[in-house]
């Protein structure tokens, strides 16, 4: 397993009352899924998704990535398996306007040190480009592309550190139905191809279907989990 977790407890303080935003949850996650965690909105779904990446903490539990134990690592661990293991996709992209689609993939590329001599970095930059169909768009800045395009390069830039998992909240969320999907389907890809384990959440259930791994939140807890093993490739 990649991600293994148990009896996972989230409360948040407000004020005089407590907000128990995971109540026990428990889900393994098998290295090159493609897993959907689904929910309504206040269901949990992006506080587990922002656990798994590394953003928040948790109260009560075991989260284990990649063979560590999570809460027995100290700041300096945390951050390089945020920066070494994972990649991030947001729905709101989070690109720096004033670098350029080719600067802002290969931005990772350069905190992290894993992408070598320029010449290497320009090689993975321009593969992934390619990959996500924008290779002809590298020197425009994300005010010139369309919301699609900007999530694209998004995609190409959780991508280029190779990481092993990819946690992608609400992907397609400011996005229309159509461009969403060809979004979606782009990740589906290059799960497949690069066997990239993608953690996503959607509230859109026509997107469930092409997700091997799907697990239902209601009010902190899992309500149901399935699994589509015959899409998988």
């Amino acid at each position: 397993m990649i991600v293994s977790i148990r009896n996972l407890r989230k409360i948040y303080p407000m004020g005089n009352f407590e907000v128990q935003a995971l109540k026990g949850v428990s889900l393994d996650i098998t290295e090159g899924e493609f897993l959907s965690v689904a929910g309504p909105s206040g269901s949990g779904k992006t506080t587990l998704m922002n656990i798994i990446g590394l953003i928040d903490s948790f109260n009560e539990g075991s989260l284990i990535i990649d063979g560590l134990e999570i809460n027995k690592q100290n700041r300096r661990e945390l951050a390089r398996l945020r920066r070494e293991l994972l990649g991030y996709v947001f729905q709101s992209f989070n690109l720096l306007p004033v670098l350029n689609v080719y600067e802002n993939v290969e931005l990772p590329l350069i905190i992290s040190g894993k992408g070598g001599n320029k010449s290497k970095r320009k090689e993975r930059v321009n593969y992934l480009l390619e990959e996500v169909g924008l290779a002809q768009r590298s020197k425009h800045v994300p005010a010139e592309l369309s919301g699609g395009q900007q999530q694209r390069v998004a995609i190409a830039r959780a991508l280029v550190t190779s990481p092993r998992i990819v946690i992608a909240d609400e992907p397609t969320a400011n996005l229309d139905s159509e461009t969403g999907g060809i979004v979606l389907n782009l990740m589906k890809a290059i799960n497949q191809s690069e066997k990239t384990t993608f953690i996503f959440s959607t509230h859109d259930p026509g997107i469930w279907k092409i997700a091997d791994h799907i697990v239902f939140l209601q009010d902190g807890l899992i309500k149901s989990e399935q699994l589509q093993l015959p899409q998988r490739q």
